[in-house]
């Protein structure tokens, strides 16, 4: 289940990549609009400020922005900034290893052999899914929810 910390950072990440090119957005703005405690979109900016996803200007006119484009920040990336790992159990995790504790053996512990099937199919997803991307299918699905709401009336 992801995070609201998650959560949060992809509807503010959305936000910047809707801005993508046109200089910094408030944080005031972003909390606004995306109804984001303000104190805590603050901390998540940072973090991404510090990898290199974002930058930031200080004064009139400043904010945050996106360094990288959309297009190359990827879910996967910004799920295991704000949470970790993405593994179910962390004796798959790609990042994040950690033997459990109760395991006797990893070689025939079917859990383990499962959540390895779960871990990769969601980084498949994961990783093939961009900010951008996701504000595209947002931008298809308000579409498509358009038309649908016409058809009815």
């Amino acid at each position: 289940m992801l995070s609201k910390k998650s959560k949060y950072a992809i509807k503010a990440l959305l936000a910047l990549a809707k801005e993508y090119g046109k200089g910094p957005v408030l944080i005031s703005s972003i909390s606004d609009n995306e109804n984001i405690p303000k104190k805590f979109l603050e901390a998540i900016l940072l973090e991404f400020r510090k990898t290199g996803v974002l930058g930031s200007k200080r004064g009139v006119g400043g904010g945050y922005y996106l360094i990288k484009p959309p297009e190359e920040v990827m879910l996967s990336s910004v799920m295991r900034l704000t949470d970790g790992p993405i593994a179910l159990v962390p004796c798959v995790s790609i990042n994040f290893y950690e033997r459990c504790e109760e395991c006797v053996n990893e070689e025939v512990c079917g859990l383990r052999n499962v959540s390895i099937e779960v871990r990769d199919a969601s980084l498949r997803v994961l990783s093939n899914t961009s900010i951008a991307s996701l504000l595209e299918r947002e931008k298809k699905l308000i579409k498509s929810s358009k038309k649908t709401k016409i058809i009815k009336k």
